[in-house]
């Protein structure tokens, strides 16, 4: 969904309760929510909103206390060592690279999945495949992504090997 003050992506929510009990909902990115709340707050010079229990205030006071800009960029920059996905990537498109990433991304994933599921143990049926059977997923997709930068750094040689492994891991049976 797209911001409704610009054409970016609409990262924040707002859902706003009037005196008349009308409802209006307002989709924009953070650059929008931080102007829209200080307009609200602008608006409320009765008092603090933190105090009065509002959600935009909390909103509010979150952008002024959490995190800077400074800090999403680097976080945004944070690369998981076996697949290469960036965080930035995952905020973007929404999917994962490999199952390490639960563990690479793990203080920014567990309130979102604790949010979405309620929990973070799963308990369920569980997969077919063992733990060899990922492990051996997430060998193929670090080869692949070696692969991948021997091919643009021209080492065709490296390339090669890689291509040799990654078939041979595939050709092996999978023991299910």
């Amino acid at each position: 969904m797209k911001c409704q003050q610009c054409e970016k992506p609409a990262t924040f929510h707002i859902t706003d309760l009037t005196d008349s009990e009308a409802i209006r909902e307002v989709h924009l990115c953070e650059d929008c929510a931080r102007e829209y709340l200080a307009q609200q707050d602008q608006k409320q010079n009765e008092g603090d909103w933190t105090q009065q229990g509002s959600l935009a205030g909390a909103l509010a006071q979150q952008f002024k206390v959490k995190q800077t800009a400074e800090e999403l960029a680097q976080l945004d920059k944070r690369e998981c060592p076996v697949c290469g996905i960036t965080f930035y990537e995952f905020r973007n498109v929404g999917r994962l690279g490999c199952p390490h990433d639960y563990v690479c991304f793990e203080e920014e994933l567990e309130p979102l999945i604790i949010n979405i599921h309620g929990e973070t143990e799963h308990v369920g049926k569980r997969p077919l495949h063992g733990a060899e059977y990922a492990e051996r997923q997430t060998n193929l997709i670090r080869l692949r992504r070696e692969m991948r930068d021997a091919v643009s750094e021209e080492d065709y040689e490296r390339a090669s090997q890689l291509r040799d492994e990654i078939r041979s891991l595939e050709e092996e049976p999978s023991g299910d």
